[in-house]
């Protein structure tokens, strides 16, 4: 579990490291926060310049800064990313062993640095990530996990439908090892059509139904819909006050269950959600 407390951003805005006249832009676009991307986002040729851009940027307040490292130029990646003003890096194929080595190389690297040490936040894209997602869960300075669906279903061979159903095993499990962990609910995965924003509403709806609470983004157009679709409804808000109130109401009574307003019988558990409700729409 990641040392530092640290809040869960709803959005992660991915930005090619090779491309440091994005940052700015990337910073004001309203997300939470910025990736700045080292491994997919970024050609062959240019990993060279994208490590050094990531490396030079001053990282301002405003939001919370990242950087998706390369695992096969992990140690590059890292000295890259461990500078004031980064909150935390995304591995992609998290497993345990490369969690390990990347603890390793971050203490080093913030002990020469003077900075406090990153969180991670593992994207499970491999068998082997996936069949030990609680143990990634786990891990010391793990903040919350991802799911890497694209490099997933290459790695399992699988050709998903539109809505994805065929990972929602999956996706169960990712949320599983999260709460397990006690560390953030995951992060859901990028949607690569850009033009289709009703997709993209319609599919963070169904990932907030499955208990994610957070999504990677490709274009800075993506960020307000993404918010407006993690967030409860107006209707949503109003009924979960209504039964934390119904349920105080008989407590105060001596009563361990309520009934609300609508007829609906109301325990511990049904005021655990709408609790997660109210927190959703930031009120507590």
């Amino acid at each position: 579990m990641a040392e530092s407390v640290l809040r869960p951003a709803r959005s992660y805005l991915y930005v090619p490291g090779d491309r440091p006249d994005r940052f700015s832009s990337a910073a004001a676009s309203g997300a939470d926060a910025v990736v700045l991307d080292l491994e997919d986002g970024v050609g062959p040729a240019g990993k060279k310049l994208a490590h050094e851009a990531v490396r030079d940027h001053q990282r301002v307040a405003g939001c919370q800064w990242w950087v998706r490292v390369d695992s096969a130029c992990l140690e590059d990646g890292v000295r890259s990313a461990v500078r004031p003003g980064t909150h935390g890096v995304l591995l992609p194929g998290a497993e345990p062993d490369l969690l390990t080595e990347l603890d390793e190389l971050l203490g080093d690297a913030e002990t020469s640095a003077g900075v406090p040490p990153l969180a991670v936040v593992g994207l499970l894209e491999t068998p082997l990530g996936v069949a030990e997602a609680r143990a990634v869960a786990r891990s010391r300075r793990v903040h919350r996990l991802g799911i890497g669906e694209a490099d997933l279903s290459a790695a399992l061979g699988m050709v998903p439908s539109g809505d994805r159903h065929e990972l929602w095993a999956i996706r169960s499990d990712v949320v599983v090892a999260s709460a397990l962990a006690a560390i953030a609910p995951p992060v859901g995965p990028v949607q690569t059509d850009l033009d289709d924003e009703q997709l993209l509403r319609s599919s963070t709806e169904q990932l907030v139904r499955q208990g994610f609470a957070a999504r990677t983004l490709i274009h800075p157009r993506q960020v307000g819909p993404v918010h407006e679709a993690l967030a409860p409804t107006p209707r949503q808000v109003d009924e979960a006050r209504s039964v934390i109130a119904s349920f105080e109401e008989a407590g105060s009574a001596g009563a361990g269950v309520a009934v609300d307003p609508r007829g609906r019988l109301v325990d511990l558990a049904v005021v655990r959600s709408a609790r997660a409700v109210l927190r959703r729409a930031g009120e507590g």
